[in-house]
């Protein structure tokens, strides 16, 4: 009997080019696209990570940049929360993260990366700070080879309709409620 399992010796790049999107209320959205970064890169890939409505005080990029094959795109932009933005806040930051998506979707196909993630960008649609046809179009426009990860609450239909994985992050129960902020290594 024939296995259809994809190993090493039989694997190429036709078979890289899936849609990914990690979604839902639940801890470990960037987690999970954190390790595929990983083991992509642990193969031999090359992954390019854009972060939405982050800053560039995360742990885990400290180790992502020693990672031969990873690279960060740098924020060098922190808006703070949306709620205590001002409207002028909110315009720049909306021109900011859709330059970003751009910039980000350029650069994965310009310099031929085999998957590039865009972290929270559901969330950045979600908040109207990037537009929602754009990341659509851009999904769809996507090269074939380029594994793409999304994550973040709240995708829209029709993203979840594009991807070939949807994982949802359910939570059911998060020390937050008893008072416990984000802790370094845990949260941040």
């Amino acid at each position: 009997m024939k296995s259809n399992h994809i190993t090493a010796e039989n694997f190429n790049d036709r078979y890289l080019g899936l849609i990914h999107i990690y979604c839902g209320d639940g801890k470990g959205k960037t987690t999970t696209a954190t390790g595929l970064a990983i083991r992509m890169a642990g193969a031999g890939y090359r992954v390019l990570i854009a972060r939405f409505l982050k800053n560039d005080a995360s742990s885990e990029l400290n180790i992502l940049k020693t990672i031969s094959g990873i690279n960060v795109i740098h924020t060098p932009r922190d808006f703070g929360f949306i709620w205590n933005m001002s409207k002028s806040e909110k315009e720049e930051a909306a021109r900011f993260y859709t330059r970003l998506l751009t910039d980000a979707m350029l650069t994965a196909s310009n310099e031929n990366y085999n998957m590039l993630i865009l972290d929270e960008i559901n969330v950045a649609v979600d908040l109207k700070l990037v537009p929602e046809e754009l990341l659509i179009q851009t999904v769809k426009k996507k090269p074939d080879h380029l594994e793409l990860v999304l994550t973040g609450r709240n995708p829209r239909p029709a993203l979840l309709e594009l991807a070939d994985y949807v994982s949802e992050i359910h939570s059911v129960k998060h020390p937050f409620e008893k008072g416990v902020g984000a802790r370094i290594g845990i949260e941040e």
